[in-house]
């Protein structure tokens, strides 16, 4: 990585300093030079103590600046001549490479940082070293969204993600697979779910609206600290999973408003199955034809409202009760009666989590 990041500031700066720059690494090997032959190169006269030090050294004709991140210098810089220009064009170049080495390892290392964080790719000690190594801010409040693409276009999802959250040391935008983009974004500590679902909104739109291409949006809990991120994550991979099964016109889920479908999917299929059979007794759901399925799905909407249903179903009031009546008959369940409509409420999830053959995260 950073051989050719240097080499790329060396040749755009040798023909300003007019004379042979370059770059050794720690074991005093040439690994960028604005004359390609010395590439490679090594220096066996360079010793560890002339890199530790913070002060240009002259050898054989080259001054010499070590910089890097760590107590003994990574690298140093030289420049052909031991005049005084040679030491200020070696601190003007081991200055502006420092910065963009250090730039570059936060803007990468700490990507990567966080994708392991929310993969669970790293010990639950080692968190809390590299986040101090890489100077996170562990007392603020993050949340995870999980961007799934439905349709594919020509357009870098990934890019556009990017460009709508540049600050790159709060906001964390990480690619998961072809079609999953995990966003980790720094919010206030009273954010509302409200708040994340109307920028979960914004992403959506700025998506469809502008590159036409689709998605949806899993919203995990906000949590403070970088050792929780793994559980937002996977909450919002549950709230997509969740959604994909109870609710599949919706476009953002978040955790925190699953209710009891939640439950329902944290439950274990054969207690899903013995359930049903527990609930029908008398008869099979599958025994319920798709008008009725409908009916009971709008009484339901209309809060156990008869009068209510009716007059939404264009149906008179007698043919919705008969039909009620002809539920209770085949499933022993008066829907007109709140707990029986519990009941038979939470069966239909129930039935419609097993025939999703959900994946488990």
């Amino acid at each position: 990585m950073s051989n050719r990041l240097f080499q790329g500031v060396i040749h755009q700066m040798r023909d300003t300093i007019d004379r042979t720059i370059g770059v050794i690494d720690e074991t005093s090997v040439v690994i960028a030079c604005s004359e390609l032959g010395k590439i490679g190169e090594v220096n066996e006269h360079i010793t560890s103590d002339m890199l530790t030090s913070s002060a240009p050294f002259v050898l054989n004709g080259y001054t010499y600046k070590s910089f890097g991140t760590k107590p003994r210098g990574e690298y140093a810089v030289f420049v052909a001549g031991n005049d005084f220009a040679a030491q200020k064009y070696a601190a003007i170049l081991a200055i502006s490479l420092g910065s963009i080495k250090q730039y570059y390892d936060e803007k990468y290392d700490r990507g990567n940082f966080i994708k392991n964080v929310i993969l669970d790719n790293i010990l639950p000690g080692d968190i809390y070293l590299k986040s101090r190594e890489l100077r996170f801010n562990s007392d603020v409040t993050r949340v995870c969204m999980l961007i799934k693409i439905s349709s594919k276009t020509d357009i870098s999802t990934y890019d556009v993600i990017q460009n709508l959250f540049p600050d790159k040391n709060k906001d964390f935008v990480i690619n998961i697979n072809e079609t999953d983009i995990a966003l980790v974004k720094e919010i206030k500590t009273d954010t509302e779910s409200k708040d994340l679902e109307k920028l979960a909104s914004s992403i959506i739109d700025t998506l469809s609206g502008e590159f036409y291409t689709h998605c949806v949006i899993g919203i995990g809990t906000p949590v403070v600290g970088i050792k929780d991120l793994a559980r937002s994550f996977k909450e919002a991979q549950v709230a997509l999973e969740v959604g994909k099964v109870f609710d599949t016109e919706r476009t953002i889920v978040s955790y925190d408003n699953l209710g009891i479908a939640r439950l329902v999917y944290q439950l274990p299929t054969t207690l899903c199955d013995m359930f049903l059979k527990e609930v029908f007794k008398r008869g099979s759901i599958e025994s319920l034809d798709q008008e009725t399925l409908f009916t009971i799905q709008r009484f339901f909407e209309n809060n156990l409202n008869v009068s209510e249903t009716s007059r939404k179903l264009f149906v008179h009031r007698n043919t919705l009760v008969y039909r009620l009546e002809k539920i209770k008959k085949l499933t022993g369940l008066d829907l007109r009666e709140f707990e029986d409509a519990i009941v038979f409420k939470v069966a239909l999830m129930v039935k419609k989590y097993l025939s999703s053959n959900p994946i488990k995260y």
